[in-house]
Formats: structure tokens, sequence, C-alpha cells
């Protein structure tokens, strides 16, 4: 199932690479780009990551939220927010029932081949709990540029 602008963001409580839970209710009243991405420390996801991290000022400053969501571990994110000096929450969702809430899980083609997995996905969710945007299959490469010029963030 994929969200469209306009539907409620599914709510959630996860575990934090700090070790902390974090709700996405804990956020309302502020926009938030929430993104879903397959693996910590993998070449795309982590320039998908640093580029967040790069641009996290502008996006603080025009009010926004970034939050990543992965599959790992919490101690698997804490090394890549360590490795990488990631200045935003890396949230664990090793069951996937997030991913899944938000239709970023599912059949994706790789090398000609249909398997199931993270689709590499990302979400604009307005103060009041609504997607705003729901971007699937984005390219970790010149993404968080776009979303930025899309959003109007200098």
């Amino acid at each position: 199932m994929k969200l469209e602008p306009g539907d409620a963001a599914p709510d959630f409580a996860l575990p934090a690479a700090d070790g902390t839970t974090v709700s996405l209710d804990a956020y309302r009243g502020k926009r938030v780009i929430l993104y879903f991405y397959p693996a910590a420390m993998t070449p795309g996801c982590t320039k998908q990551a640093c580029d967040f991290r790069d641009s996290l000022a502008s996006l603080t400053a025009a009010d926004f939220v970034v939050l990543g969501v992965s599959k790992d571990t919490p101690a698997k994110l804490a090394k890549f927010v360590e490795h990488d000096a990631l200045t935003f929450p890396l949230l664990s969702d090793p069951g996937l029932e997030v991913h899944k809430a938000y239709g970023a899980y599912g059949e994706k083609t790789m090398y000609g081949k249909t398997t199931l997995g993270v689709l590499r996905s990302t979400f604009v969710i307005d103060p009041d709990g609504k997607i705003e945007k729901a971007l699937y299959n984005v390219k970790a490469t010149g993404h968080v540029a776009r979303l930025r010029r899309e959003l109007g963030v200098d």
C-alpha cells in the first residue's frame, strides 16, 4: 500500500541509535522528513545520509526535522552515526512494521531480478501529521538536493 498526499502519516515509536525511543507524535507541529533506506554503511545509504547531514542546518532553519529509518539494529546505527558524524536521529525497524505501514517495503528490481526489499523512500509530513509528499524508489545521489528544491529550502 502506497501513501498519498493528504493521508494520515502512520504513527510509530522506534528505538534510535542513541538508545532513546522516537515517536512521530513527538514532532507534531513540525514538518518531518522521514526517509527509509536499505542498509547503514553501504555506499548509496551513506551518500544519502551525508547529504541530509550536510543540508541539516538549512532544513532545520526552515523548521524541518529529519528522521532516517532502516531495518538495522540500534548498535549498527550507532556505528553509522559515529563513522559519518550524522547529526539527526536514525531509527531501527528490524521487523519492518513501519516500513510496511509507509509502503517502503515490497517488490523491487535489481540487476534484472525481482526481489522483496526496502524501497528507498522519502515522506514529508506536515505539522498536523498528514503526508505532504510521498516519494518512492528515489535515487540516493541527488535526492536531497532535489527535495530541497521542491520544498523551497535554500
